[in-house]
C-alpha cells in the first residue's frame, strides 16, 4: 500500500485508488480510508439490497451495493447502495448516474452523511432521492427533488414505508430492519 497522497485531481484520485488494496473516498480536498461497519449496518444494507433487488428484477433499473464508486463533480464516494436506471459498462468502477442513493447512518459518519455527502450527491444530475437509514432506530431521512426540482426533506418512521415513485417501489421500513435488535 502506498502512502496517502497529499493532493490530487479527481481523475488522479480514481487512477490512484484503483491500484490500492483498500478502498478510499475523496472529498475533493482529502483522501480517507474506508473502514468496516457494525453487524447492524451490514444487516440493514443486506436487507435493503435483497428487498430492492426483488422489486427491480426484470425492469430497467438495478440495485448495487457499496462496491462501486459514485463520482460527483468534486468527490468520490462509496454509498451503501444505489439504484441505476441506465445502461452501465460492466467494467466500470464508478458511476455518475444513480437515481436513488442510500447511506446507513453510523455515529461516526452522521454529520458527513447528512451534511457534506448530502450536498455532494445533490449535484448529481440524475439523482432524484437520497435516503439515509438510521442504524440505531428504524427510521430514515429522505431527501428528494420536489415537483419544481428543488430538494425537499421528510422523515420516515418505523411504521411507514419508503416510497420511491421514480423507480416504482415502496418498501415497508420494517423489512429493512428485520433481524435488527432495537437499541437499548
Amino acid at each position: 500500500m502506498s502512502a496517502l497522497p497529499k493532493s490530487m485531481s479527481l481523475d488522479e484520485f480514481i487512477a490512484w485508488e484503483e491500484r490500492q488494496e483498500l478502498r478510499y473516498e475523496y472529498s475533493g480536498a482529502a483522501v480517507e480510508a474506508m473502514t468496516g461497519g457494525t453487524m447492524a449496518h451490514a444487516r440493514i444494507q443486506s436487507n435493503l439490497l435483497i428487498a430492492l433487488g426483488a422489486c427491480l428484477r426484470g425492469g430497467p433499473c438495478f440495485v448495487i451495493g457499496s462496491e462501486v464508486k459514485v463520482r460527483t463533480a468534486a468527490s468520490v464516494r462509496y454509498p451503501d447502495a444505489m439504484v441505476i436506471c441506465s445502461p452501465a459498462d460492466g467494467k466500470s468502477t464508478w458511476t455518475t448516474a444513480p437515481v436513488v442513493l442510500f447511506e446507513v447512518l453510523s455515529p461516526s459518519t452522521a454529520r458527513k452523511d447528512l451534511g457534506v455527502k448530502n450536498a455532494e450527491y445533490q449535484t448529481l444530475e440524475r439523482l432524484v432521492r437520497y435516503i439515509v437509514l438510521h442504524q440505531d432506530v428504524a427510521a430514515a431521512e429522505v431527501f428528494f427533488r420536489d415537483g419544481e426540482g428543488e430538494w425537499a426533506h421528510e422523515f420516515v418512521g418505523a411504521e411507514s414505508a419508503l416510497k420511491m415513485p421514480e423507480i416504482g417501489v415502496e418498501i415497508p421500513l420494517a423489512v429493512l430492519y428485520e433481524g435488527i435488535a432495537p437499541a437499548s
